[in-house]
């Protein structure tokens, strides 16, 4: 933890990524804090360019960053749009960060995911298998540009003394998630898929995989909380796993959401679709005085209304 704690109160918070599902949460909880924040649409600066990017850093000089911007999809997203996923990912970290140091802030967050760690690597995951062996194949090219990201926040750590730190969330899920019937991940995409059944009347829902892999699910504002309180708390070169310390089948899982959504029908598993890595538990050890106060069952029915209510609007 840090020696001093970081002050929010009275900073510009620039929140990278603001329109995404982490961002989205990051905004809510900022909404609790005394900050100015800042956000920026594409059209406002594109993450990709940088050129843009230290253009915009220079006018708005923000004092505290939340990298929360990447490009994020499900298993058959990252494992089609691979090249898209290396490059974009890869702009976004290496502008953002090198623009955050050129304008002199003072903390910068930046956002991994759980795939940085090896697929074999022993359970729970400890920050400290990163690197120690291959990486699931079906989601590798993201997984490379986030862990390039969290290197570059050790070199600038080293070298110029930022404070810059790297956070490792589980699985999320929550309002603003993204409902894409193909790109999409597993609580968003199921979350769908059982009510579209339900309300058409189909009796049958396949679900990719056997349905044993174990996974561990985050709800969004969970994770929001835990990063305000990483920022004002938290200075170090290691990374830090954010999630519950609880894992759930994918079968008993799709089991919950259909029972939220309402779905009575049966649910059968494609065995001939990739389940992906078979067991992904973070370590949470790391992760001192914090706690997430939001139940899988309660935060599936948020999600649920969300969804409903997302639909809505988008006139779904």
């Amino acid at each position: 933890m840090a020696s001093t704690p970081f002050e929010l109160n009275g900073k510009t918070v620039f929140v990278a990524g603001h329109g995404g599902m982490v961002g989205g949460a990051l905004v809510r909880r900022l909404a609790q804090e005394n900050v100015k924040l800042l956000t920026a649409t594409r059209s406002e600066v594109e993450l990709r360019d940088q050129a843009a990017v230290n253009r915009w850093f220079a006018a708005k000089r923000p004092q505290a960053v939340f990298l929360a911007a990447a490009k994020v999809d499900g298993i058959l997203a990252n494992n089609t749009l691979r090249a898209e996923f290396l490059f974009d990912n890869l702009a976004i970290a290496t502008n953002v960060i090198q623009a955050a140091h050129a304008n002199g802030i003072e903390k910068l967050m930046f956002f991994g995911s759980s795939c940085i760690y090896p697929k074999m690597a022993p359970q729970p995951l400890r920050e400290d298998t990163m690197l120690t062996g291959p990486l699931e194949p079906t989601n590798e090219p993201y997984a490379i540009a986030k862990i390039a990201g969290i290197k570059m926040l050790e070199a600038y750590r080293s070298q110029y003394g930022s404070d810059f730190i790297s956070v490792m969330p589980t699985n999320l899920y929550g309002r603003g998630d993204n409902y894409h019937p193909e790109y999409s991940h597993v609580v968003a995409a199921l979350i769908r898929r059982f009510q579209e059944a339900r309300v058409s009347g189909v009796r049958n829902v396949v679900v990719w995989g056997t349905g044993t892999p174990r996974r561990e699910f985050l709800y969004v504002d969970d994770l929001a909380d835990a990063c305000i309180h990483l920022m004002k708390n938290y200075s170090s070169d290691e990374l830090v796993n954010i999630g519950t310390g609880e894992e759930i089948t994918i079968a008993e899982f799709a089991r919950l959401v259909a029972a939220t959504v309402g779905y009575s029908g049966e649910i059968n598993f494609d065995t001939s679709k990739p389940d992906g890595t078979l067991r992904k538990l973070l370590d949470v050890s790391r992760l001192a005085k914090w706690r997430a106060t939001t139940s899988l069952k309660d935060g599936i029915k948020l999600a649920y209304q969300a969804y409903l209510s997302e639909s809505k609007q988008a006139g779904q």
